[in-house]
Order: structure tokens, then C-alpha cells, then sequence
């Protein structure tokens, strides 16, 4: 008979972190080196501009020692990471409130915080889903607040991720695009790498093709979510650069791989705008909403 797994909170009841307080210069570097991956002509921004929304997540990086990864990648340990057994990471989505942006080139600082923690039931079975609350402060003031979604769940190897995938990533198909504002990709494992090195991110599912098929169960290397993401506030940036965005909320549905033709899509109206990821086998990979000062 097997014995039932104790329930994930089960493993929470001392972990309580208390909120840290980072700061970063916000040196021109990571913006211009964003820009690169994106091929544009020139540096989204450079010192004194206004950061692009969501291009905060190029700066107040931690980069542990390589003896404090896991095998996945990931920390081992974190301030903000549940002490799960055999935990596995993703991020579900977030919220993004804009007072003002904040400008490249002047001291920043970040306070991150535990704002939720709630255990729920899925098709993978229990999924605990932990919300961090980032306030962002300039000359004195909040400048934006962030929310991030991220899911947990517990899953040894012994579940099947060690089970080959022979499922074929169909990288010719090109998917239908649908609204006025268009971003086409065509993702490929540099551009992964690249994306995983400007973000500090070692989460092997991006890089390591064979770990991705053989340990996790998916048919190629995953393009990341924050990506998908940013490509979807990139139409916002490149259609209407004169408006500055007042709160944005964005959902990572479904995954996409390295190979697969997407497009980003935006639909604009009266004070604000939908947008969404595309490939040619989901209409709906990931979805946000944007509304304006």
C-alpha cells in the first residue's frame, strides 16, 4: 500500500520569512543587453529614461554560489522558497501597479515581502501557490508595486519525470495572428540562453534539452514565462510609447518550446489594452491587460 503524502502546508508551519529590503544602481548595461535580444536598433532606454514596464526584472538579481543550486537549477535553499520536498517551480502570473516609472540610472531600492500563501488541489494533485509583494522605491517614493504568483508542488522523480518525451516540437506551423498590434518569435535555445543569463536564471528546463525531456516531462526547452511577458508589454512599448502604463496583470497559461513560431497580439481600446501569446497549437499560451495613466 502506498502511504498518502502529508499535505504540502504540513511542511510550512515555521517558515515564516520576514521582509528584505535589496537596492540596485539600475545601470544602463541590462537595458541595452535586453535590447539586443530583442534586435532593436537602439537601447530601449538609456540613463535618465523612464524603464519600460516589467524591465525591472533585469536588475536586484541573486546569484548564489554553484554549490547552493539544486539539481534543477533552481536555489536550494531561499528566503522566499517553501521548504518543499523534491519542490518543482513555475510562474502563474502577477500584477503590476505603475505610480511612476522608474528611471535607469538612479539608486533604487526593493522591499520584498510574503503576502499569501494558499494550498490548492490540481490535475498533478496538491499545488501550493505563494504570492511575494515587491514595493519599489525612488528619490523617497513608491514607484511601483508588484505582485508575483508562483506555484510549488511536490514531485519526486519517481512520479515519471525520468520517462522520456517523444512528442516532437512542430517548429514550421506558424500561428494566426489576431489584432492590430503583431510581435512575431521564433524563440531558439540561444536566445533562451541569453534571456536565462540577463535574468539569472538556472533553471535547467531553459538550456538543458535532455534534462527538460527526461526529468520533467516536456518535449523540448521551455521558453520562459517572464519572456512571454515582456514580449506582450513590448507592443505596448513599440504601438503607444507616448502612453505610460498605470497597471498591467498578466496569466502564464500554457507553455511553450524552443522551436515553436509565436506571435504576440494586442487588441487596444479606450484606456487600455488586451494582449496575448500565440503559436499555431494554442491561442492562448499567455494573456495580459494593461490599462493607462
Amino acid at each position: 500500500m502506498h502511504s498518502t503524502p502529508p499535505p504540502l502546508t504540513s511542511h510550512l508551519e515555521s517558515w515564516d520569512p520576514q521582509p528584505v529590503t535589496d537596492e540596485d544602481s539600475l545601470p544602463a548595461g541590462p537595458v541595452a543587453a535586453m535590447s539586443t535580444l530583442l534586435d532593436l536598433p537602439q537601447a530601449a532606454a538609456t540613463t535618465g529614461d523612464r524603464l519600460p514596464p516589467l524591465w525591472h526584472w533585469l536588475y536586484f538579481l541573486h546569484w548564489p554560489a554553484q554549490r547552493d543550486l539544486g539539481a534543477d537549477g533552481h536555489p536550494q535553499q531561499g528566503h522566499f522558497l517553501p521548504p518543499l520536498p523534491h519542490r518543482r517551480r513555475m510562474i502563474a502570473g502577477g500584477r503590476c501597479d505603475i505610480t511612476e516609472p522608474l528611471r535607469l540610472g538612479e539608486p533604487a531600492e526593493r522591499l520584498t515581502s510574503l503576502s499569501s500563501v494558499t494550498a490548492k488541489h490540481g490535475s498533478t494533485g496538491e499545488l501550493l501557490f505563494v504570492t511575494e509583494r515587491r514595493a519599489f522605491r525612488q528619490r523617497g517614493r513608491t514607484c511601483l508595486v508588484e505582485e508575483q504568483d508562483i506555484v510549488y508542488r511536490s514531485a519526486p522523480p519517481t512520479l515519471g519525470q525520468r520517462e522520456a518525451v517523444t512528442a516532437a516540437v512542430d517548429g514550421s506551423t506558424m500561428p494566426e495572428p489576431d489584432g492590430p498590434w503583431q510581435l512575431p518569435l521564433h524563440p531558439d535555445p540561444t536566445l533562451l540562453f541569453r534571456f536565462s543569463a540577463l535574468t539569472a536564471n538556472a533553471h535547467r528546463i531553459h538550456y538543458d534539452a535532455p534534462y527538460a525531456r527526461n526529468e520533467e516531462g516536456y518535449p523540448g526547452l521551455v521558453v520562459h514565462g517572464p519572456l512571454l511577458a515582456l514580449l506582450m508589454l513590448e507592443l505596448v512599448r513599440r504601438n503607444a510609447p507616448a502612453r505610460q502604463v498605470r497597471t498591467l496583470r498578466y496569466r502564464l497559461r500554457r507553455p511553450l518550446f524552443a522551436g515553436e513560431h509565436l506571435v504576440a497580439c494586442g487588441k487596444p481600446s479606450d484606456g487600455h489594452t488586451e494582449l496575448h501569446i500565440a503559436t499555431h497549437r494554442e491561442p492562448r499560451h499567455a494573456t495580459a491587460e494593461v490599462t493607462f495613466a
